[in-house]
């Protein structure tokens, strides 16, 4: 096992557990506990986590991965939910991605769409969807891509989630309107809604949200029934929730109460 591989399971199981020893994760991941504790100092010096006697807890109350850590957990859930939610798009759409590993795979999928050789006034060929994004890691992967238009709001980045945040993105949201907008999110709550562990982030997919038409949230079932810091809006802004198969029955009943369409893929 790699080190990056190690550091990712680390990750995973302290997002998980809350805290990590060092006995435990090295007889979990069969390496010796000085393999372990050299690792939990590395990630200390990279303020991922906090060390203490014996292990590690998160650093900070509002606890995440970075976005390269998160990537592969529910890989393919993720994919699964990423094309049916791209099904749910008419060519032609402007389209509102906010940042996160699920959202990122939509615009992976939305990137492999052409657009049937259809052309603009002067042979220049129309774009088959505008994505409006504040996420850094979206715009470049999409910004190759000659079907697709790409918008970028301002803002600060934020290097966990590669989102910019902040006051300036109001500068772009303000001008736009969204036939759709496609939020990650870090939680799903009966009573409170939708969340996000920064504040930031979870007031830009507020007002993110207020733009659109039409508002889907994409999620893998881990999320279903937790809460995190930061709530961005109430389940009946949300028109639309695609998730995977493993979103149990009762949850699906709630969130059907509350008037979403909900699709299990």
């Amino acid at each position: 096992m790699s080190k990056r591989e190690r550091w990712n399971r680390l990750l995973e199981s302290l997002a998980a557990e809350g805290k990590l020893e060092v006995d435990a994760a090295a007889t979990a991941l069969e390496v010796s506990s000085a393999t372990i504790r050299r690792d939990l100092d590395e990630l200390a010096e990279q303020q991922m986590l906090v060390r203490t006697r014996g292990g590690a807890i998160p650093h900070g109350v509002s606890y995440e991965l970075p976005l390269r850590y998160k990537s592969t957990q529910h890989a393919s859930e993720k994919q699964r939910i990423a094309t049916a939610t791209a099904d749910l798009l008419n060519d032609g759409d402007v389209v509102g991605l906010n940042g996160g590993t699920t959202t990122t795979e939509v615009a992976r999928v939305l990137a492999l769409r052409t657009n049937g050789g259809q052309e603009a006034a002067g042979g220049v060929a129309a774009p088959l969807f505008t994505v409006v994004t504040n996420a850094l890691n979206i715009a470049s992967e999409l910004a190759v891509r000659p079907q697709i238009k790409i918008v970028v709001t301002g803002g600060v980045a934020r290097p966990q989630t590669y989102e910019l945040i902040g006051p300036l993105t109001a500068g772009v949201l303000n001008e736009v309107v969204l036939d759709t907008v496609i939020l990650g999110v870090n939680a799903v709550d009966p009573q409170l809604g939708i969340m996000t562990h920064h504040e930031e982030e979870a007031s830009f997919s507020k007002h993110f949200a207020e733009r659109a038409r039409r508002v889907i949230v994409v999620c893998d079932s881990s999320k279903m029934g937790r809460r995190a810091f930061a709530r961005i809006c109430a389940l009946d802004a949300i028109d639309v929730l695609v998730t995977d198969t493993g979103v149990p029955a009762d949850t699906v009943a709630w969130l059907k109460d509350a008037g979403i369409d909900v699709r299990a893929v």
